[in-house]
């Protein structure tokens, strides 16, 4: 019995020592020998914990990944004079993107137009009225120009055969005087403006990925070769379908270069110089957008003008040789080869001495160069915690501010045109410049004072206190200037809506350039390309929302204004949800990314207790998003943001 208890103790199907004649401790029956071995169980157990387990990969060396901590500063930081040459590189083209953004409002101004047929000698018919449309630039600027309408209203008056122009934007001949664009063809001028910034919506979220996967330097030097093609075949165009499409091509070449040289121009600076360097750029843009009149006074012709505005890229050829890949995003992707070698030409060209490297990062380099390049998609954002919450809430912002836009522009022209102030293409043109100037240049101090998020939250309150003014108070100041003894007039309404609408179009500006900058903050270097494309993108449909709406002869504009005041009212309470990236280092790979935490908006006094969580807290509560991952490269010395400062 015993024996049969213990035999279903071991399992049951091996003999034990008693049945063999033989007790335990004894070989042969006779006196023990040695001490009983382990069960068998457990020396199963043994010979499968025997079996070698290959590791997990090392992570990355954190030095390598510190790029602004560790990386720029050995390189000389700004005060290189080879990163001060490659700055000034990414400056200069931005004048010839003014020159194309702005190439519209010549290109496609609506002229004033008569019949031939109707006065021999050339005076106005009296058929059609002059158009004293206003006039826009990449419609972001200014809305486009209306369309012309009969004024008796029959269709027969625009039965000509030979049509007669003034255009006012200072050449000989445009593309609407080329080809007839007036009348029941005035819809195709619309459709030539769509083709430029479709173009562009789909070159920045196509060519954003493409420089996450093969580099910023590829994209930009392809879409310079392409735009040169695309660009000069434009002015050769034959008809408005072939001009249009065309358009559609060099519109996505230039997101390709705008894009390109974006992420070139943050990735190049520390971070206290961030803002002011894309604010040079932003300037030298706005000198290309004041200097197009001159431009296309001096050119007379559309077709010339075209070619001028694009010959200029040719100089961009020279980066190929001269302008290298962006050494944050190699060393992001864990190119540490190609890295390597862009590192001994920046100690190269700045004559910095290799024993300045206190940190050791060239030898840190030397011992990862075996490591296989690791490449990250825009998609893997969606995995994220707060990554994606922080771009979706950029984009939204990126689009109210643009779209809202033109609902100032229209209705500051529209009174505009009653008052004597404006009554020709130069003024409102400059007029609409100098707003955008003066935005940019309050920019400065507000976001160096109150930060990124602080300086988009005060903008997008301004934008929303004209929009709800403009909408409501005017309305109510409509129905008291009806009443015999208001004392009111439609000329304080006017003044009053022509105030809000400066305001408006001020702050609105100032929102859509402060999103794309803060969204290129805080995406990830490994994904900045797309995080740019996604809040460029949502730009450029902002833009879109002006020639939809002129399309629709402004059907439904009430509305559309109403929509977007809405939105600033939602983006006011999102834009407390967004970190702070003022002074902070910027993130090279997700999970840096996801340490971007939002602070409170005032700092709390001393011996308060912090409402939001702190570093640590934060790694212990997202424990299940690669928590060991981020843990590995984040230091003691941290910010709440959970990225180390300067």
């Amino acid at each position: 019995m015993a024996i049969d208890r213990r035999r279903e103790a071991d399992g049951g199907g091996r003999p034990l020592p008693e049945e063999n004649g033989s007790v335990p401790g004894a070989v042969g029956g006779g006196p023990a020998a040695a001490p009983p071995g382990p069960p068998p169980a457990n020396v199963a157990g043994a010979e499968i914990q025997a079996v070698p387990v290959p590791p997990p990969p090392a992570a990355c060396s954190p030095l390598l990944l510190d790029y602004d901590g560790s990386v720029l500063p050995f390189l000389g930081g700004l005060g290189g004079g080879y990163q001060r040459t490659l700055v000034l590189l990414t400056w200069v083209p931005a004048l010839f993107i003014g020159f194309s953004k702005f190439s519209d409002s010549f290109l496609l101004d609506q002229p004033d137009f008569w019949c031939r047929e109707a006065d021999g000698q050339g005076n106005w018919s009296g058929s059609l009225a002059p158009s004293h449309a206003n006039h826009s630039g990449n419609g972001s600027i200014f809305p486009p120009p209306g369309l012309p309408t009969p004024a008796g209203g029959n269709a027969s008056e625009c039965d000509c055969h030979e049509w007669h122009y003034r255009i006012r934007a200072g050449l000989v001949q445009n593309v609407v005087s080329k080809w007839d664009l007036v009348c029941d063809s005035a819809w195709k001028v619309h459709i030539a403006k769509f083709s430029l910034l479709v173009g562009l919506i789909f070159g920045h979220l196509i060519t954003g990925c493409i420089a996450d996967w093969v580099g910023r330097r590829p994209v930009l030097l392809f879409s310079v070769i392409f735009i040169l093609i695309f660009g000069l075949t434009v002015a050769l165009s034959v008809n408005v379908t072939m001009f249009s499409t065309l358009r559609f091509f060099e519109g996505f070449c230039l997101a390709g270069i705008v894009l390109s040289l974006y992420a070139l121009r943050i990735e190049l600076c520390p971070p206290g110089h961030r803002f002011m360097i894309t604010m040079v750029a932003s300037f030298i843009e706005m000198a290309g957008q004041f200097l197009m009149p001159g431009l296309a006074a001096l050119c007379r012709d559309w077709q010339v003008l075209q070619a001028v505005i694009i010959c200029p890229f040719l100089l961009m050829l020279l980066y190929w040789v001269i302008f290298p890949e962006s050494l944050r995003w190699l060393m992001a992707t864990q190119q540490f080869e190609a890295s390597k070698e862009l590192i001994l030409q920046f100690t190269h060209k700045n004559r910095v001495n290799t024993e300045s490297d206190i940190k050791g990062v060239v030898p840190e380099l030397e011992k990862e160069i075996a490591r296989r390049p690791k490449k990250v998609c825009i998609v893997k954002v969606v995995g994220t915690r707060n990554l994606w919450k922080n771009i979706v809430v950029l984009c939204v912002n990126s689009l109210t501010g643009y779209g809202i836009h033109h609902c100032f522009a229209k209705s500051m022209m529209g009174h505009e045109a009653k008052m004597a102030i404006t009554h020709n293409f130069y003024a409102d043109y400059y007029t609409m410049a100098g707003i955008a100037l003066a935005s940019c240049l309050a920019m400065c101090p507000v976001v160096g004072f109150l930060g990124r998020r602080g300086g988009l939250l005060l903008f997008m309150i301004l934008t929303a206190l004209a929009s709800l003014l403009q909408l409501g108070l005017l309305n109510l100041i409509g129905k008291y200037s009806q009443l015999p003894d208001s004392g009111m007039s439609d000329s304080v309404k006017d003044k009053f809506s022509t105030a809000f609408s400066i305001v408006g179009m001020f702050s609105s500006h100032a929102v859509g350039s402060l999103s794309v900058f803060f969204c290129a903050e805080i995406t990830p270097t490994v994904i900045r390309g797309g995080g740019l494309g996604l809040v460029l993108a949502s730009a450029g449909f902002g833009r879109l929302t002006a020639p939809i709406m002129e399309l629709h002869n402004q059907k439904g504009y009430f509305l559309h204004h109403v929509i977007f005041a809405c939105c600033t009212l939602i983006c006011i309470i999102c834009i407390l949800l967004l970190p702070e990236s003022k002074n902070q280092n910027l993130p090279e790979n997700i999970p840096d990314g996801e340490h971007y935490t939002r602070q409170p908006l005032l700092p709390h006094k001393k011996g308060e207790q912090p409402l939001l969580l702190t570093n640590s807290e934060l790694k212990d509560y997202s424990g299940l998003h690669d928590s060991a991952a981020v843990s590995d490269g984040i230091s003691e010395n941290t910010t709440a943001n959970g990225m180390k400062s300067m």
